[in-house]
């Protein structure tokens, strides 16, 4: 699939944006559906070009049906996959990159350069891989109460835990789970920000 893919990015029919969107992603790949995805009898295999000002609302909405799902293969401007595969400690990594690795194995797969396109577009697209995690390697107890806690962890990139979190965790909490909370959320990993929320779920503020 993946050769399929580079060979048509690199020798590219001028396609209109509009119309990517309705292109398979390859003659002979089993579509949403079908029953034949790799993750079991009737899971489902999604493929898309996602416009930004949707991506990521469709593609939380789609973290909810994770289970029903064996993988997605998406095409979205490269600096939203950037986001979507960013490890700790990067400019990238945030929300997006959190709540998204939570629940699916992320791999950027290629860049699509512009010329892909007629007209060409100003910024350059990325394919994205992502498969559902069965099981979730870090379990939240209280996936909602996580997401807030993701959220607030992010909500002003420039301030420490200890004000971000101040309504979730207090000091003897941070030290409980043995995280100092004058780190900034974009350090924490997946593991440590479920470990947050797992207890904060157990000894609520």
């Amino acid at each position: 699939m993946r050769r399929t893919l580079s060979r048509a990015v690199a020798h590219p029919s001028p396609v209109s944006p509009e119309r990517a969107a309705l292109l398979p992603l390859s003659a002979g790949m089993p579509l949403a559906g079908t029953g034949r995805g790799v993750g079991g009898e009737g899971r489902l295999r999604v493929v898309g070009n996602l416009p930004y000002n949707i991506s990521t609302p469709l593609l939380f909405h789609l973290a909810d049906y994770a289970a029903n799902i064996a993988d997605c293969h998406f095409m979205l401007q490269k600096e939203v996959v950037e986001r979507m595969v960013a490890a700790p400690d990067t400019a990238e990594y945030g929300r997006l990159s959190v709540m998204l690795q939570y629940r699916f194995a992320m791999e950027y797969l290629f860049t699509v350069p512009g010329g892909a396109f007629n007209p060409p577009p100003k910024v350059e697209s990325a394919f994205v891989r992502m498969i559902p995690l069965a099981p979730l390697p870090y379990p939240a107890q209280d996936e909602a109460l996580f997401g807030r806690i993701v959220t607030a962890a992010f909500s002003q990139r420039r301030k420490t835990l200890r004000n971000t979190l101040r309504d979730y965790l207090a000091p003897e909490g941070f030290a409980a789970l043995g995280i100092a909370s004058g780190l900034r959320g974009e350090v924490l990993g997946v593991a440590q920000f479920v470990a947050i929320a797992n207890y904060c779920a157990i000894n609520p503020q």
